[in-house]
């Protein structure tokens, strides 16, 4: 039995069935005619040697740049249009193939860097001593148990905050959004915040160059270190983070001191203190003694100072001593000097009597 139909349910019948048959797909192939119109719809089409598919998507569901020439696999819904026109829409697009996912790397490194994401100037310093440490990694995952293993040994008795999250695959850039958003929405915030995937091939690490992720590094108020891969993988969340770690083991290097390298340190400059005490000490017992030295040269240059003056003084008064001019034949008289009046006349070794017989005035 034949179906007479409309156009529009002819179109509405066979998406049901593309529905039914298809839910979602994935297609590979390259890219070609690729377009953005009016800043929100992106056109391209999706070729191989002998067929060519149209493509449908948001700007913001674009989350890795693409240019013709590159290879991809989209995930997409196989639609009929209302024009008749049987084209993709697409959900999501990844490079496929060590050139494509080197090309797009570069294309989005680029964008980035020109806004400055990557810029020297805004990156902050980590604390040297972190007590509170956020991690997104998958807890499953060797990196972790090294990154854990690590940083216990180092340090220990940290408070670490954990968020499981797939580290790689389609979904994993979400989940690792959502743990940065979650850290940074506590009320009471952890001090640095450590993203950490072990090594993998360059699809396996495709995540941390999403563009969403990127910017959600960059804008974290926790400061951030990404250690991922191997030391010669290096991600644009790499770049876009605080600090950079070759790979999880060296972020728990970098994230903490070695606290025997602490305490040989401490016991070292303990060692060059009282070396330098002892040093200043001697020093001050050999000032004080110079010092003594020289108040006793002082006091007993006063000391000689003040017996040449006693000396002298001494000297004068027995220079003016009354016994001492009598010694040189002077005499003292005494009592009142008028005519018929008795005198005591006071020699060195006499004290004779006699009487005034006359005055005379001396002029």
């Amino acid at each position: 039995m034949n179906l007479r139909l409309s156009v529009s349910e002819c179109i509405a019948l066979t998406n049901q069935v593309l529905e039914n048959a298809f839910p979602e797909l994935e297609v590979e192939g390259e890219v070609a005619s690729y377009k953005v119109n009016q800043g929100k719809f992106v056109f391209f089409d999706i070729k191989d040697e002998s067929g060519t598919l149209g493509c449908f998507m948001t700007v913001w569901q674009q989350r890795t740049p693409i240019e013709d020439g590159m290879k991809v696999i989209v995930r997409a819904i196989p639609k009929l249009t209302p024009w008749g026109k049987f084209s993709l829409t697409v959900q999501s697009i990844r490079p496929s193939g060590e050139g494509s996912l080197k090309k797009s790397f570069e294309l989005l490194k680029a964008k980035l860097d020109k806004e400055g994401l990557f810029a020297v100037e805004r990156k902050r310093t980590l604390p040297t001593e972190p007590q509170r440490i956020a991690v997104i990694s998958s807890t499953q995952a060797a990196g972790y148990a090294d990154f854990i293993k690590i940083l216990d040994e180092r340090w220990g008795g940290l408070d670490v905050q954990v968020a499981h999250t797939q580290v790689q695959g389609e979904s994993a850039a979400d989940q690792m959004i959502r743990a940065i958003n979650h850290f940074n929405e506590s009320p009471e915030p952890a001090e640095v915040l450590v993203i950490i995937r072990g090594g993998g091939s360059a699809d396996d690490l495709a995540s941390f160059n999403d563009e969403k992720l990127v910017r959600a590094i960059a804008s974290s108020r926790i400061p951030t270190m990404v250690g991922v891969g191997h030391e010669v993988d290096i991600t644009l969340a790499d770049l876009a983070a605080d600090r950079r770690a070759s790979t999880p083991s060296n972020a728990a290097q970098l994230l903490v001191p070695d606290r025997h390298e602490v305490i040989a340190t401490a016991r070292e400059r303990v060692k060059q203190m009282a070396a330098a005490t002892l040093r200043s000490l001697d020093e001050i017992r050999l000032e004080i003694r110079d010092r003594l030295y020289a108040a006793q040269q002082a006091a007993e240059a006063r000391i000689d100072q003040m017996l040449q003056q006693v000396s002298g003084q001494q000297a004068t008064l027995r220079a003016y001593d009354p016994q001492s001019v009598l010694k040189r034949g002077y005499a003292v008289l005494r009592g009142e000097i008028s005519i018929g009046s008795t005198l005591e006349v006071i020699t060195d070794r006499q004290t004779i009597t006699t009487e005034v017989k006359n005055v005379k005035i001396r002029e």
